[in-house]
């Protein structure tokens, strides 16, 4: 399928790509960063052409989280109020985006959109966009090592549809079925997905679900893969876009991560494409979530649009 059948408007908001010169703006809504990390994710936004700064709060701590609730609700909400600010970054995951994924300015959203770029913990905040305002985000990261920051600026800074292969190496690629299937690119974070389900979670019917999951034991996801399930929040999905699930449980008598997603997945009979590099593990990519895509699992390839 070519990448022009794919780009049918049907009410999606696609922020405007970044040009030169544009401001993005370093907010903290889950736990509290590195302060180096961020100076050094900081530092290749500027090699762009970026303005960069930060949210008052962006360096707060608050037990576990960067602030208490109304501190980074205020920094986020700012920066979707700002008309100078043109992308909000996320300086990272952990916890804590969920307690306020219900309370965004999703007026300020839908009347000048603007890219959020995060993964992980962050997925709470783009899936409830997707939900209030059709939001198109971005699923990715400057901050952990290994990520691919060329994917980053090519999401935020060009208009170009952009292909990710699935790769051999990775564990997830073994769930890889066959067929092709054509739906909005939703999900990220499995953990997140399953905390919004029934409040921030927005429908998946004739959706691409993409899953991703980091430091997770067996019994968390397979509670969380069969509320998903049983509820019907993965109902009429078109297929499913299986990332990296990073440092999850070793094998219990020969049963892995693998064998427990599958166990899963393959019920809902729909096309899987596994080993697609996005997540927490080695050079992971950036992509756009609620963009409209096309799963190949034959050619292994994961089209999403510009």
């Amino acid at each position: 399928m070519e990448l022009t059948a794919l780009t049918e408007p049907d009410l999606a908001l696609m922020p405007a790509p970044l040009r030169i010169g544009d401001k993005v703006r370093f907010v903290s809504p889950a736990s509290a960063p590195e302060k180096e990390a961020v100076f050094e994710g900081a530092k290749t936004l500027k090699s762009w052409g970026l303005e960069v700064d930060f949210g008052e709060h962006a360096f707060r701590t608050f037990a576990y989280l960067a602030g208490t609730d109304e501190q980074r609700l205020s920094d986020f909400n700012a920066a979707l109020r700002d008309p100078s600010v043109r992308a909000i970054i996320a300086t990272r995951g952990g916890k804590g985006s969920y307690r306020i994924a219900d309370r965004l300015d999703f007026a300020a959203a839908r009347n000048d959109p603007k890219f959020v770029v995060g993964f992980s913990d962050i997925t709470a905040l783009q899936l409830s966009l997707w939900k209030h305002c059709r939001l198109i985000s971005v699923h990715g990261s400057l901050m952990p090592d290994g990520q691919d920051s060329e994917t980053l600026r090519k999401a935020l800074m060009t208009s170009e549809g952009m292909c990710l292969h699935s790769r051999a190496d990775e564990p997830t690629s073994s769930l890889t079925t066959e067929g092709t299937a054509t739906g909005r690119l939703i999900g990220g974070n499995l953990a997140l997905i399953s905390a919004t389900a029934g409040w921030a979670l927005p429908s998946l019917k004739g959706a691409i679900l993409l899953l991703e999951a980091v430091n997770m034991f067996p019994g968390a996801m397979d509670s969380q893969l069969t509320m998903l399930r049983k509820a019907g929040h993965l109902t009429g999905l078109t297929g499913i876009a299986v990332g990296q699930f990073t440092d999850c449980f070793h094998p219990i008598d020969g049963f892995t991560v693998v064998d427990l997603l599958r166990d899963h997945l393959e019920q809902l009979e729909v096309p899987i494409l596994g080993g697609v590099p996005v997540g927490h593990g080695y050079q992971s990519q950036s992509t756009l979530v609620g963009a409209m895509a096309f799963l190949d699992a034959a050619a292994g390839t994961l089209t999403v649009s510009g």
